[in-house]
């Protein structure tokens, strides 16, 4: 299926590594011209170089401290310098720590609200005003399926990336009558750098190992596996493409099945 992505410009959060990396990978593939974002200019440049060697792609490396509005802004122009526009939008940060009410403080707090939710709304703030002059846009707000089902031990996810869900629907319903579609997507236990601080921390909490970890993580998913990124990654591309532009203001999980509600 050919998604219509060719010669589209996108730019991608927190891609230097895990399932922001993947979704880089898919959309330079597919044809897209990518600035790709994290914090470490030398990481950047290595993963700029394997995504444009494998796929001929124009790949920049733009880092920026996505909890600083000041460099969200400077991250959103030089992505329009380097690349004429912004076609495709997908918000990513790295999750906020683990751990239970009790042991974040105020100031942990405030560290994972500009990371987790102000950045979502810095970002669209500064990309949406140019898809809507030229009617076309994707956004895709990667977010967790804490969104439907809260996990434990994680309150500080859990509240922000609902956020989040709420703040995309409410914009996909403004952004609909320009052409610009807005998305979250809900990633399930996903084999990432991530996953390994989870299970870490898990392991911990809970006095056992980073395996057992695994292991219960697999025994609730129904498909008895963990997730790659490219799986997370694809689901991204479709709604990025052209073929997806119906679909607007929905939470889609990729997460073989482990969130048990209807909806």
């Amino acid at each position: 299926m050919d998604l219509g992505l060719k010669g589209k410009a996108a730019l991608v959060c927190g891609s230097s590594q895990g399932i922001g990396r993947a979704i880089a990978d898919a959309l330079a593939a597919e044809g897209a011209d990518v600035v790709i974002n994290g914090r470490s200019a030398q990481k950047l440049e290595r993963v700029r170089a394997e995504i444009a060697g494998a796929t001929g792609a124009k790949v920049v490396a733009v880092p920026a401290d996505l909890g600083d509005p000041a460099a969200v802004d400077a991250l959103v122009r030089a992505a329009v310098v380097a690349l004429g526009r912004v076609d495709i939008l997908v918000t990513n940060t790295g999750g906020p720590p683990s751990g239970l009410f009790e042991n974040h403080s105020a100031e942990a707090w405030h560290k994972a609200i500009a990371q987790n939710l102000e950045s979502v709304v810095n970002l669209v703030r500064a990309a949406l005003p140019g898809m809507k002059g030229r009617r076309w846009g994707r956004i895709v707000n990667m977010t967790s399926i804490s969104v439907k089902q809260p996990i434990g031990g994680l309150i500080l996810s859990n509240t922000l990336r609902a956020g989040v869900a709420g703040f995309t629907k409410t914009i996909s319903n403004e952004a609909a009558p320009f052409n610009v579609t807005v998305n979250s997507v809900l990633p399930g236990y996903t084999r990432t750098e991530r996953l390994v601080e989870l299970a870490m921390a898990m392991a911990t909490r809970t006095g056992t190992t980073p395996d057992a970890a695994y292991t219960s993580w697999e025994k609730e998913t129904p498909m008895g596996r963990l997730a790659e990124p490219a799986e997370v990654a694809a689901a991204v591309a479709f709604l990025c493409s052209e073929k997806a532009g119906y679909i607007t203001g929905q939470s889609v999980a990729v997460d073989g099945g482990w969130i048990k509600g209807l909806f």
